[in-house]
């Protein structure tokens, strides 16, 4: 079973790009991000004629998650519990049935929290705080999981271009990536780190100052799997290739196989 999760940024920019990607790569899962739509706005029927089930939760112009299956979508739950009151359409989650039960699987899109000096920042890391929370409880039901995302943290040093560059930037500060390592030590694997040791391999190029032809790129697309899942991890990657094609999103797919 191929999982793969992909910030699109805009589905309606970015529909020819992930159809076609789509086409090529087949994945059993999309896990979707910042599809900046409203429900009613997504695309559903290019995907269902490629034999897609579709799970959205947009919206308008900001945010918004989607997961594709070619299975059924059992159990779509919107929204990361807790946070009285935020309305950001940052979390998507369903079951789907395999051959031998049923693994969940998650399209998280973590907030950004730049500036570090505003209230952004905090928001960012009880955020986080709330996912891990919340994957706490899912692994109590000792069931294949993969939580799969944008979760805008730098993990080490070793996966971004240039760390001295990236030091005042949210994305990489000491308490960002401890609140990753925090969800980490509940007992799931990076199923890219978990077949990959090399370093400065990224997932994200910015449009800006021609960091896709220098690669000056950062890593900060994840999936995060139970041991229950990590126990049939084959394969993982990042379809890099992706980036330098026409109208590119600033992120590319990053995918893991395993044998369920």
């Amino acid at each position: 079973m191929k999982l793969a999760t992909w910030n699109v940024n805009s589905i309606k920019a970015r529909l020819d790009a992930v159809t076609a990607w789509l086409k090529e790569a087949a994945p059993d899962v999309l896990a979707m991000q910042e599809i900046k739509c409203v429900d009613d706005a997504f695309p559903a029927t290019a995907f269902e004629e490629l034999g897609y089930n579709c799970a959205v939760h947009g919206q308008k112009t900001y945010n918004g998650v989607a997961i594709l299956s070619k299975r059924p979508l059992e159990d779509v739950t919107p929204r990361l519990p807790g946070g009285d009151g935020d309305d950001h359409a940052r979390y998507l989650e369903a079951v789907i049935p395999v051959k031998h039960g049923v693994i969940r699987v998650a399209s998280i899109y973590a907030p950004n929290g730049n500036p570090v000096n505003s209230d952004k920042f905090p928001y960012k890391l009880e955020w986080l705080e709330r996912l891990r929370n919340h994957a706490k409880k899912l692994l109590r039901h000792e069931e294949p999981l993969a939580l799969m995302g944008d979760y805008n943290v730098i993990p080490t040093p070793d996966d971004c271009h240039d760390p001295k560059a990236w030091e005042n930037d949210a994305l990489f500060q000491p308490q960002s990536r401890a609140a990753l390592r925090a969800i980490e030590n509940l007992g799931f694997a990076d199923a890219f780190r978990a077949c990959h040791a090399e370093t400065h391999q990224y997932s994200f190029w910015d449009y800006q100052a021609g960091a896709w032809v220098k690669d000056h790129g950062i890593r900060i697309d994840h999936i995060l799997l139970s041991p229950q899942a990590a126990d049939h991890l084959k394969a993982s990657g990042i379809d890099k290739q992706v980036r330098g094609r026409d109208k590119p999103s600033d992120h590319v797919p990053v995918w893991c196989e395993l044998a369920l």
